[in-house]
């Protein structure tokens, strides 16, 4: 039994092959190290929306869940007359949502009564350890190697940075986690993709993952779990790497991960929730097991050379239609797409109007790209035109922002650090942008309407979003900052 690759190793590749695995399988079928299960209620608040996450981290845990459908709106009309007194209080600024207030107020108290039984843990909002499930996870040490780890949010793919099985699934599904641990899913085929060299200057993890989309299509990668390798892959922070998984699902991948090496065993070192002491180096032997081999074979392979890889700006309405941003808008781009962004083939995105720049989300709100935002526009100003919302993913993020002053640094240049959460990714609160704006946005989707009906998104990597804030039009990072 050799020639594993990292997806054999934790079992997507199915039991029965014996050979040339990837270390999926080596996880599953060769000693599954852990399951995981994620869960995220919205809550609004005014600046940022927060997910209530709980987490379910050992097979003994025994959880009777049986809320359907019909059971939910039960109670949701039930807390609705429970708590329909306290509408005043809810409403502020003369909001006319009472109804989803009180579900607010109703789902709280609901989640309270419902997990004390079952030491289920709950984040709720202002906790010092609440925030975007697919930050804390990483953050608090939760996510580790060998685990599978499923949520629902298609998202969930971020966790497979640090060598864990990750997908998202359905609503039902993750009923089905928490009352059973287990999950009925069908074999995806493989998919390795391998970047070499280095990175050229202003050139970032994002640009990475959203050249590699642009190459396969929004659909290239539909049916597969993809294995991110190569040296340009192994040189990226874990940060990087989390941003790189994160955005595997846009090329239509079930997931994707990357085989565990030091610099993650060194990531997740001290961190609360992982092992520590002896624990941690018993572990750490266990995470060893976690490679591809060499000759591992995948269904599919694809190979890009990091030095062809540029800044990258979106021009469509999906993550696929990316291109370099001083490029030319493709002549064969769809029409439909150019004409909901308002562009036309053959143009330059160099020079076009900026309304907002957004910098966060499960993609680019961890505490590298806070940094590296701050540290690009210190010492100059906001552009007057433009309207930035600057997102820690995690209450942790925004600790270690202030703590290490950038929220200082933002202040001066004219930013503001805002409530942690998912705020304009998905316009879910007020943080959407008007119909017919421009944003450039570090999160992970432009679908027609994602960041808010008749919005126009254009995804960025955090050096791209720095330089539009800064002058107001698309430009190009490298000139801008002197990279």
């Amino acid at each position: 039994m050799n020639r594993f690759g990292v997806a054999a190793r934790i079992g997507l590749s199915g039991v029965g092959r014996f050979q040339r695995f990837g270390i999926a399988a080596r996880i599953l079928l060769f000693g599954a190290f852990g399951f995981g299960c994620f869960a995220v209620g919205a809550v609004h608040h005014d600046r940022g929306d927060g997910g209530l996450p709980f987490v379910v981290g050992d097979r003994q845990t025994e959880i009777a869940v049986a809320r359907t459908q019909q059971r939910n709106e039960r109670h949701e009309r039930r807390d609705v007359e429970r708590y329909g007194g306290l509408a005043d209080d809810l409403l502020s600024g003369g909001e006319s949502q009472p109804f989803e207030r009180f579900l607010v107020v109703a789902r709280r108290d609901q989640i309270e009564l419902r997990r004390e039984p079952h030491g289920i843990e709950h984040f709720g909002v202002g906790h010092p350890k609440q925030g975007i499930v697919h930050i804390i996870g990483p953050e608090l040490g939760f996510t580790q190697p060998g685990m599978t780890i499923v949520c629902g949010d298609s998202h969930t793919s971020t966790h497979g940075a640090l060598g864990a099985v990750a997908f998202g699934v359905g609503t039902s599904e993750v009923e089905m986690v928490f009352a059973s641990q287990c999950i009925l899913q069908t074999k995806p085929r493989t998919m390795r993709i391998t970047v070499d060299g280095a990175l050229r200057p202003g050139v970032e993890a994002k640009d990475v993952i959203l050249y590699i989309i642009s190459k396969l299509t929004a659909s290239g990668g539909t049916g597969h779990f993809i294995e991110f390798a190569g040296s340009t892959i192994r040189s990226l922070s874990m940060e990087g790497r989390m941003t790189v998984c994160n955005m595997s699902i846009e090329c239509g991948a079930r997931g994707g991960m990357i085989a565990p090496d030091e610099k993650t065993f060194e990531y997740l070192r001290g961190r609360e929730r992982a092992p520590q002491g002896a624990a941690y180096h018993e572990a750490v032997a266990r995470w060893r097991e976690l490679y591809s081999d060499a000759d591992a074979v995948f269904d599919r392979e694809y190979r890009f050379d990091a030095a062809d890889i540029a800044p990258m700006i979106s021009y469509g309405t999906n993550p696929g239609m990316g291109m370099a941003v001083d490029g030319t808008i493709p002549a064969d781009a769809d029409p439909k797409a150019l004409e909901y962004m308002g562009f036309r083939p053959g143009e330059r995105m160099l020079g076009k109007a900026v309304d907002y720049v957004f910098v966060g989300s499960c993609t680019n709100g961890r505490i590298e790209d806070l940094r590296r935002f701050a540290r690009l526009v210190e010492g100059r100003r906001k552009a007057d035109n433009i309207t930035a919302w600057i997102v820690p993913g995690s209450k942790g993020v925004e600790a270690a922002a202030r703590a290490e002053g950038l929220d200082r640094i933002l202040a001066a240049a004219g930013f503001e650090l805002r409530q942690p959460g998912c705020s304009a990714c998905l316009a879910m609160n007020a943080d959407k942008i008007p119909a017919g704006k421009y944003c450039v946005s570090t999160s992970n989707r432009n679908f027609e309407g994602r960041q808010g009906p008749g919005a126009r998104t254009m995804l960025s990597g955090v050096a791209v979003a720095a330089a539009a804030a800064v002058t107001g039009v698309i430009s190009d990072p490298r000139e801008v900052f002197d990279m």
